[in-house]
């Protein structure tokens, strides 16, 4: 027997190729637009600017499923132009070439401007985004471009500098459920199904798509294929249940790009509220990470830099933790592992913070920089061999277990930087016992020193 996978599949060359059904609900108008009020709203950028006729070049920035492409489309449909779509993935600098001649050309014969729309403009080198330029400045071409990434990193300065970036947000589960009753409702999406759903189920739908429109779509059209499927079993059942919509969803992920802005922000919100000592959103923002996929060790090595930066010696402890915490998720692995990380995090967000270690490090190499490489006092040197003590190296060092308290008055820094104090601790934590101590030794110090001047 043939193994069934093996055997040709048959061509169906009637019926044209099937549309997906979040391709299917693109709006037709902005009147029709869901979400991102701001920028769509009566009297906002986006209706004063195609009301007045002239659409300048724009770069949306927002996540997955915000509307970036819709808004496009919807923009050049306002204004009659000739929309290009060009995907940053697949093209390049010769189908560049290709549409500003296409450009050109229409301008001439037909005065008819051009769109082009950019999707992912972030994936584009330094050459490609180059080549737009001359044809933006001249007017030739209106990018609108389309990014996940934060355009301050993502793209080139001067492309930038000649559009005005838009933020989209991503859409709330109450934008979703809008979007998902239009498409059961309408003949462009599943009207003609027969179909209903359940309050659960569209609820259920509009908060796994975590803020992605297109996701929600998807989850939509899979739950009603699942419905109709069990129709034709004899189910009976023309609605999409709870138990449908759980099974098209399958997994809940979360937003996140390990590469991204998004990454970043996580990682500085965990940052934030560990230096602030709020455990509780530690916690959160933790999770956060680990649910979405984020590699632990990096989660490690995160709060093994918190300890020194922000905890530092009011917890000397806090480093040992943080150290710890790295090496039994390594021995662990996840998800058992993952517990050393919560007890890590809550550790070092009620830890007493001090950030002095942190601070001096500034101060230190803001100093070399300034001085340079100055030579290392004499009697502090290294002085191995004869000639060395000859030469003076080591000569006058006082050796501190001879002397009482183990405590010398001798200067160990450069003479250019004599009397320097870099470590300032704070008042917090173990900090405070180290504090007292130096206080405690420079007046013995200072008391020796006096002591030794009236006696000579």
């Amino acid at each position: 027997m043939k193994d069934p996978f093996l055997l040709p599949v048959p061509m169906k060359t009637t019926s044209a190729p099937h549309i997906p059904l979040a391709e299917r609900m693109r709006p037709e108008t902005l009147d029709d637009y869901v979400g991102q009020e701001h920028l769509v709203g009566e009297g906002r950028f986006l209706r004063q600017i195609l009301a007045g006729g002239r659409l300048p070049s724009l770069l949306f920035w927002g996540p997955p499923g915000s509307g970036k492409t819709s808004m496009a489309s919807l923009l050049a449909r306002a204004t009659d132009s000739n929309f290009v779509f060009f995907s940053a993935v697949l093209s390049g600098v010769k189908e560049i070439r290709d549409i500003v001649d296409r450009a050109r050309l229409l301008r001439n014969t037909e005065q008819r401007s051009t769109i082009l729309f950019v999707d992912e403009i972030h994936r584009f080198n330094k050459g490609q985004q180059d080549a737009f330029l001359p044809h933006v400045e001249s007017g030739l071409l209106t990018l609108i471009g389309a990014t996940t990434e934060n355009p301050s990193f993502a793209i080139n300065p001067p492309l930038l500098s000649r559009c005005q970036v838009l933020v989209l947000h991503a859409l709330s589960p109450a934008h979703i459920k809008t979007v998902l009753q239009r498409a059961m409702e309408s003949a462009r999406g599943l009207g003609a199904q027969g179909l209903a759903i359940s309050a659960e189920a569209l609820d259920f739908l509009a908060n796994a798509a975590d803020g992605d429109c297109r996701r929600g779509l998807n989850f939509l059209e899979n739950a009603a294929l699942l419905t109709l499927e069990r129709k034709g079993q004899g189910g009976g059942a023309l609605a999409i249940d709870l138990h449908a919509a759980r099974e098209a969803v399958q997994e809940r992920t979360l937003r996140y790009d390990a590469d991204g802005e998004e990454h970043y922000n996580l990682i500085s919100a965990l940052h934030k509220s560990l230096r602030d000592s709020d455990p509780d959103a530690a916690v959160y923002w933790l999770g956060r990470m680990l649910s979405a996929g984020e590699d632990p060790l990096y989660i490690a090595r995160r709060m093994i830099r918190f300890a020194s930066e922000d905890v530092g010696n009011a917890d000397p402890q806090a480093l040992q933790i943080a150290l710890n915490c790295r090496e039994a998720y390594h021995l662990l692995g996840s998800p058992e592992g993952e517990l050393a990380l919560y007890q890590a995090a809550v550790y070092l967000a009620t830890a007493p913070k001090s950030n002095a270690v942190y601070a001096l490090t500034y101060k230190v190499q803001a100093d070399i920089r300034r001085t340079g490489s100055l030579p290392v006092p004499m009697h502090i040197r290294n002085a191995p061999t004869r000639l060395m003590k000859d030469l003076g190296y080591g000569q006058g060092y006082q050796y501190a277990h001879d002397n009482q308290d183990a405590l010398v008055s001798q200067e160990h820094l450069p003479p250019e930087l004599a009397g320097t104090i870099y470590y300032e601790p704070t008042r917090r934590g173990y900090e405070a016992l180290v504090g007292e101590r130096l206080r405690k030794w420079r007046q013995i110090l200072r008391e020796r020193t006096r002591h030794d001047k009236k006696s000579t």
